[in-house]
């Protein structure tokens, strides 16, 4: 996700970080170095050579600082960036147990019913057009068992 424009917020204590979508809020104390009131941002820009998945910002004291857009996506729970980090952290799984199941490919590509090709981009953890049911699917091939645990962020 691209960042069209970012600004210092002294009154929330926070960066306003504008993308084509949203606008999303981050807060100094999460950034390194913080910014604060006795050392301000004096200069404030979309990093260009980071493909403007970045912002830059230098304080009154010298220091600079970097913060990428997915920890602002994080910080926030962006819904379609959690997405993607749970397919990933699936995806990932996926390999591991590929690697290690005693099932050759060409087995596990016939009982999932699909192509090779989209077996192996089931298996690519860049790509996030796949679903987290296809996934899953192959993971019960595999035979693993799947649980999703939901837990209070206080606990």
């Amino acid at each position: 996700m691209k960042i069209r424009s970012v600004s210092p917020n002294y009154r929330k204590q926070a960066f306003e970080v504008r993308t084509w979508r949203k606008m999303f809020l981050f807060p100094f104390s999460k950034a390194t170095p913080p910014p604060s009131t006795q050392n301000s941002v004096t200069q404030l820009e979309v990093d260009r050579e980071l493909g403007q998945e970045a912002f830059t910002y230098t304080l009154a004291c010298g220091n600079i600082g970097t913060v990428p857009i997915d920890q602002v996506l994080d910080y926030n729970q962006d819904p379609g960036y959690m997405r993607d980090l749970l397919l990933y952290k699936l995806t990932i799984e996926a390999q591991k147990q590929v690697e290690e199941s005693k099932l050759s490919k060409r087995e596990i590509i016939r009982l999932l019913g699909t192509s090779p090709a989209q077996f192996y981009r089931l298996l690519d953890s860049t790509n996030y057009r796949k679903t987290v049911d296809k996934v899953l699917l192959l993971l019960h091939v595999l035979d693993c068992e799947v649980d999703l645990v939901v837990k209070n962020k206080s606990a």
